[in-house]
């Protein structure tokens, strides 16, 4: 069997943990995907956000009641230095653990890490607003920037900054599971995932931890990214009415992305290591590569990046197009990714590009950013447990502007192929690509 990288240690899958708009857990997120039930409705858990309609795709389940009597009861005492991405992320984290079997006496601790992808972490206008308006502003209501270091941070609470540092999913994690091994955290927005399973791998390949907590964390529903990103042009899904058919992936009626959140993790361990202690592998990391492209003028250039990505996994996986089972795609239901990631697989698979299906699990899911990704492999890897491809919700009619893609659509499709290639960008186009074979 081909082997990632240099090394000749396999990383397998072991565990997996999932908070998304579908389902928290395994059963419920694989139940409503192959019920075809979107998590996409009007938001209630965030006020004021900018997203047209307010519709998103929230974790409906996970309030902050639930958190500290389910989802987090074993780091309740820990909540109050989580924001929400981050309790999101440690939850998924504590789910895959269990799945992991990580307590049970078989695992070195000292051999354990953590590799947390995550977006840069927003504080909610009111975390912000008496420290803004009590203590800087002047006598004309203006706010008074002089006065922000003496007066305004200093009537912060007092554990703001930990509740909103990047890398704190991953110390929560670390924390939570006595891991003592390596610990990374990375901030690559909608590539996070990908990128976090290429990181762990190596991390295990060259022999400096057994096992890899990997997991991503992310939102695009907090209020101020959703006022940051209503400032791009036809970003922002206005239609159709229905939340529900809202994010169409690769349609030709499609108005834009769909905000969300999510979490998502992967026991990512060494395949020798797993076998010894009688643990069943998910999934086997075949390859997996990145690129970043932009131009002159700092515009990313998503097709060259895709592509690059693609590529570059393949390679790593010392695998041909025709061995790919299924794409699932970035499908950020945003025009202009949309074409270019179809001529970005155009590029890389050719004469096979308007044959080997592709599948877009936003359509389910929204866009949670650096959650997305590993939210999508998810999908791929639990539907083909089943013997099938995971399909693309509201895919009606095909974009002409688009290149011919074979999209899953109507039903689930049914396939012997368990390999398939996974490929997420960022707005900045940072791209980044793994290849899976489902076991």
């Amino acid at each position: 069997m081909t082997t990632t990288g240099a090394s000749n240690r396999q990383v397998v899958i072991t565990g997996l943990g999932i908070v998304s708009p579908i389902g928290v857990g395994l059963e419920a997120f694989s139940a409503n995907l192959q019920a075809r039930r979107s998590g996409i409705d009007v938001v209630q858990l965030y006020q004021g956000i900018a997203s047209p309609d307010n519709v998103g795709a929230e974790v409906k389940e996970f309030t902050d009641e639930s958190a500290k009597k389910v989802h987090l009861k074993d780091v309740r005492k820990s909540i109050k230095l989580m924001c929400r991405e981050i309790q999101l992320g440690v939850a998924a984290a504590l789910q895959a653990i269990e799945h992991g079997k990580l307590t049970d006496g078989s695992v070195n601790h000292e051999r354990l890490g953590v590799e947390f992808g995550a977006n840069l972490m927003l504080s909610p206008p009111d975390a912000l607003s008496s420290a803004c308006t009590a203590s800087c502003t002047d006598d004309k209501t203006e706010f008074d920037g002089e006065r922000w270091g003496q007066q305004g941070l200093p009537s912060l609470e007092p554990l703001w900054l930990l509740k909103y540092l990047p890398n704190m999913p991953a110390c929560h994690v670390g924390i939570a599971a006595d891991a003592r091994g390596p610990n990374n955290s990375l901030t690559l927005d909608d590539a996070s995932g990908n990128t976090a399973i290429a990181e762990a791998c190596r991390i295990v390949q060259r022999g400096s931890a057994d096992v890899m907590i990997t997991g991503t964390t992310g939102t695009s529903l907090h209020p101020m990214r959703t006022m940051h990103l209503a400032l791009w042009p036809d970003f922002l899904a206005t239609g159709p009415h229905q939340p529900a058919e809202r994010s169409r992936p690769f349609d030709r009626h499609r108005t834009g992305m769909v905000v969300g959140e999510g979490a998502a993790t992967l026991i990512l361990e060494e395949r020798a290591h797993a076998e010894k202690r009688g643990m069943a592998p998910f999934g086997l990391i075949k390859g997996f590569g990145s690129a970043c492209v932009v131009d002159k003028h700092g515009v990313a250039d998503f097709r060259k990046a895709l592509a690059g990505a693609m590529r570059a996994a393949l390679k790593d996986a010392g695998m041909s197009t025709s061995q790919i089972g299924h794409i699932n795609a970035h499908g950020l239901g945003w025009k202009q990714v949309d074409i270019e990631e179809s001529r970005a697989i155009h590029d890389v698979f050719g004469d096979l590009a308007s044959k080997v299906p592709v599948t877009a699990c936003k359509s389910f899911l929204g866009n949670s950013g650096a959650a997305a990704g590993m939210l999508e492999l998810i999908s791929s890897l639990l539907a083909l447990r089943q013997g099938v491809i995971p399909m693309t919700l509201n895919y009606d009619e095909p974009d002409p502007d688009c290149q011919p893609l074979n999209i899953v659509s109507g039903e689930p499709l049914a396939t012997s192929n368990r390999v398939f290639l996974k490929v997420n960008v960022t707005r900045k186009g940072q791209a980044s690509a793994v290849v899976v074979e489902a076991l």
